[in-house]
């Protein structure tokens, strides 16, 4: 095989975001002879499943933010879109907006082109309300993805922490086996 042909099928072993592919053990007396310990084979299982349940973990925070800022992205544009429509009227719009968690404002809102936006990290720019409704839309579209995306990232890495686990009690069992037939041989040649 090709260093490219190798390059490759690992690259293949991957998802999007570089996770790595758990090979599954087809062969345990096979594969036990190239690697010979079995502690340390199940050591290093063990290693390679405590990162897919970090990776898991870290997986699930993303979501969770994403879960949570999509319905706010969702509020933003249809404020935005009522301020648009609005925005010939003469007469102010009466709302309520939220001034922190649970506390509501009464506030009476002049016709307006302009809005701000809270862009994160404590910056806040100006827009017109043409230019924030397409920055809100891409940004609605892209959380959107990055939500399906990840949902496929976690079912990937779902996956490699089930067939880790298969690898261990395979590898696990066939070391019991292994001691069991020593112990008996052991047995029948003190027997002897």
């Amino acid at each position: 095989m090709s260093e490219l042909d190798e390059q490759q099928t690992t690259e293949a072993k991957k998802n999007s975001i570089g996770i790595p592919a758990a090979d599954f053990v087809e062969n345990v007396d096979e594969f036990m002879m190239d690697e010979g310990n079995a502690e340390a084979v199940l050591k290093r299982f063990d290693e390679q499943h405590n990162k897919y349940k970090f990776m898991e973990l870290n997986l699930l925070q993303k979501k969770r933010r994403l879960k949570k800022q999509i319905p706010d992205i969702k509020s933003s544009l249809d404020i935005l879109r009522q301020l648009k429509s609005k925005q010939e009227a003469t007469e102010e719009m009466k709302t309520h907006f939220l001034l922190s968690d649970q506390v509501y404002v009464k506030a009476e809102v002049p016709p307006t082109d302009k809005v701000f936006l809270w862009l994160g990290a404590n910056v806040m720019l100006e827009y017109t309300l043409s230019d924030a409704e397409a920055l809100l839309s891409k940004n609605l579209q892209k959380a959107s993805h990055n939500l399906l995306q990840l949902g496929e990232d976690l079912d990937f890495l779902r996956d490699q922490l089930t067939t880790t686990e298969v690898n261990m009690a395979r590898v696990y069992n066939w070391d019991v086996k292994r001691r069991q037939a020593e112990r008996e041989k052991k047995q029948s040649s003190s027997t002897s």
